[in-house]
């Protein structure tokens, strides 16, 4: 049977959840962006008549404020995003239950199973598009295919508010291969100066490429973006791919440039407590730590190591010191730092040590926990977040 995939994308989503709840600001020129006396002023999302005035994403919020002195200007509020999300799955789950979650403001649905419910395709997606409009309040721009990669790229053929049906991969081919070949999905800047090497410059190009040059090139990376230059993916609709997390981290843009080990191990610490905080409520442990630091020049820095699997801040943060010293310079200013723990997998049995150590920890952290449930995450820290440097700090 030809399986029928649906990919609902909010247009401008971060702004138009402000719209949402200011119904005023409709047609407006909205802006998100960070906070410039923290570092992190840039542009996270804008209003479509936003865009037509220049700003981007990733612009500097000074930038913005030039093209657009008279932008609302909003300040990210994720527990809202998220909240309209889950309105969003809602809506789309009343349509069928393979829907699976490919970002926060984009979702698969298979519709292959549920068309005998309906009229047609079209029909569906019309009638999503209706509901998040005027149950949630943003306009959302829908592709549907044969599979998810046509379904995704015909979802950015029309926005905002649109509708793309592109039923065979002939439909594709007539339509991307044209195209240069950073619009393939999968591609980005990096891939698209490689392929430049090679002649391939549109999607036709990639497509009529030999595929053993490729793969001897980049392996199986190559043989999967000649597959989707071919407009080819099998991968099914999974409903619950974002059940089992696979990573979680915490990341702060500081302040000030840091300088010096005894400084930046105090934000690292910090970032661990959260992060080990994290891990343990969703019932998780991890064995990978990864450390990530940005110099002032924003050059970026990211390197990992395998522990045995914890979910304790001291085990992170002891891992993190490790590849501090091995892989960073004490006299580079660091502006950012990332802490994060992978390869996540449910709690279990845990390997404890013959001295009991590591139960003592582990109650210590679980009493910890319920302190910060009951009355804050402030409400019991360490003694080091009473510096100038802490994250903490930058909070009050």
């Amino acid at each position: 049977m030809k399986r029928v995939i649906l990919l609902a994308d909010m247009n401008s989503f971060f702004a138009s959840c402000h719209q949402a709840v200011q119904p005023e600001l409709q047609g407006k020129e909205v802006i998100v962006a960070g906070d410039p006396q923290k570092r992190t002023g840039i542009v996270l999302a804008a209003s479509y008549p936003a865009k037509a005035l220049g700003v981007k994403t990733g612009m500097g919020i000074w930038d913005a404020r030039k093209l657009c002195p008279h932008a609302h200007y909003f300040r990210p509020d994720y527990p809202l995003y998220m909240e309209l999300s889950s309105m969003i799955l809602g809506i789309m789950r009343d349509i069928t239950d393979q829907i699976e979650p490919f970002s926060i403001d984009e979702a698969f649905a298979d519709l292959t199973g549920v068309l005998h419910l309906w009229k047609t395709p079209e029909y569906i997606a019309r009638a999503l598009k209706e509901r998040i409009r005027l149950e949630v309040g943003v306009y959302c721009s829908v592709g549907i295919g044969p599979n998810k990669l046509i379904a995704k790229m015909a979802a950015g053929l029309q926005k905002p508010d649109g509708l793309t049906i592109l039923e065979t991969a002939e439909d594709f081919k007539r339509i991307f291969w044209p195209q240069p070949v950073r619009k393939l999905f999968g591609i980005g800047p990096k891939y698209e100066k490689h392929l430049r090497r090679y002649n391939i410059r549109t999607i036709e190009d990639l497509a009529n490429f030999p595929l053993e040059i490729l793969k001897k090139r980049w392996g199986k990376n190559g043989e999967t973006l000649w597959s989707c230059a071919h407009a080819r993916d099998y991968s099914p609709v999974v409903p619950g791919s974002l059940d089992t997390s696979k990573s979680m981290g915490q990341q702060r843009t500081l302040p000030r440039d840091l300088k010096g080990f005894k400084e930046i191990k105090v934000v690292m610490l910090e970032l661990s407590e959260m992060v080990a905080r994290r891990v343990r409520q969703g019932g998780y442990l991890g064995r990978t730590v990864t450390l990530t630091l940005r110099d002032a020049q924003f050059c970026s820095l990211s390197r990992s190591r395998s522990m045995p699997y914890t979910n304790l801040a001291d085990d992170i943060y002891h891992n993190v010191c490790l590849l501090l010293h091995r892989h960073w310079n004490e006299s580079w200013p660091v502006r950012l730092v990332g802490v994060s723990l992978d390869k996540l997998t449910r709690c279990g049995a845990i390997q404890y040590d013959i001295f009991g150590q590591k139960s003592r920890r582990l109650e210590l952290a679980l009493a910890c926990d319920k302190i910060r449930d009951r009355f804050g995450e402030k409400a019991i820290t360490r003694g080091v977040s009473l510096m100038e440097v802490s994250v903490f700090g930058q909070q009050r």
